[in-house]
């Protein structure tokens, strides 16, 4: 099975091609340039594995939470080229994505996953490894970072852009965690691994059904919050 999966939640834009087993990424950071890089990036990594469209098997995407209009961006371009190519969408969670990257890169089974939101808030999620996949114990919400939910239990791996931008947020988990990776972003191979059971199981849906996972759902800021500096 060969799928293509794409992110651009956050300042990264990333691209994967894999079967399960060999996964070749493409990522940049990205700034506001996701529009700008995700279509070239696809056509390189392609190219690069001598796939075409019509070859892949199904499309994901980094669903969100994360950037506004970066999740409208991904779910846009995985909706045109899986609509083209007649090929089934699995959006996956960012905050999901977050906990099986810091798997990959060093391990992991306990997995507390937070996304700077901008004004002054934090995405959080938190998420076991088990024999079935990741669990997912905190469901992804949007709260200001001392009032983020605490999982139950000791041993928990912090990791996330959240950590880094709020100190803060680190305080209110205290004991709870035993390590903490602010560096952390979702890689496509991730969100490619993670989408590989559902496109197995049917659950791939047509493009036109795809949608991106907001948590939060304001799309725009007042006067004042712009002149003060404030992001969605």
């Amino acid at each position: 099975m060969q799928i293509l999966a794409l992110d651009a939640s956050t300042e990264v834009c990333a691209v994967a091609l894999g079967d399960g087993v060999h996964w070749l990424e493409r990522s940049e950071v990205a700034g506001q340039r996701h529009s700008e890089l995700l279509l070239p990036m696809i056509g390189a990594i392609l190219a690069d594995c001598g796939v075409t469209l019509q070859q892949l098997d199904g499309i994901a995407f980094g669903a969100g939470p994360g950037s506004f209009t970066g999740l409208r961006i991904a779910c846009g371009v995985a909706q045109g080229l899986a609509l083209g190519a007649a090929l089934p969408v699995v959006g996956v969670s960012t905050l999901e994505a977050i906990a099986q990257t810091r798997r990959d890169q060093a391990g992991g089974e306990r997995i507390i996953a937070a996304i700077d939101a901008r004004m002054r808030e934090v995405y959080v999620g938190a998420y076991i490894r088990d024999a079935g996949g990741w669990r997912e114990v905190v469901a992804p919400v949007v709260v200001s970072p001392d009032a983020a939910p605490v999982p139950e239990g000791h041993g928990w791996i912090a990791a996330g852009s959240g950590f880094a931008a709020y100190p803060s947020l680190r305080q209110v988990y205290g004991a709870a965690f035993s390590e903490c990776d602010g560096t952390i972003v979702p890689s496509a191979t991730a969100i490619g691994k993670l989408s590989l059971p559902r496109f197995a199981a049917g659950k791939g849906v047509p493009a036109r059904e795809a949608a991106p996972i907001y948590v939060r759902h304001r799309v725009a800021l007042t006067i004042a919050e712009r002149a003060a500096g404030l992001r969605l």
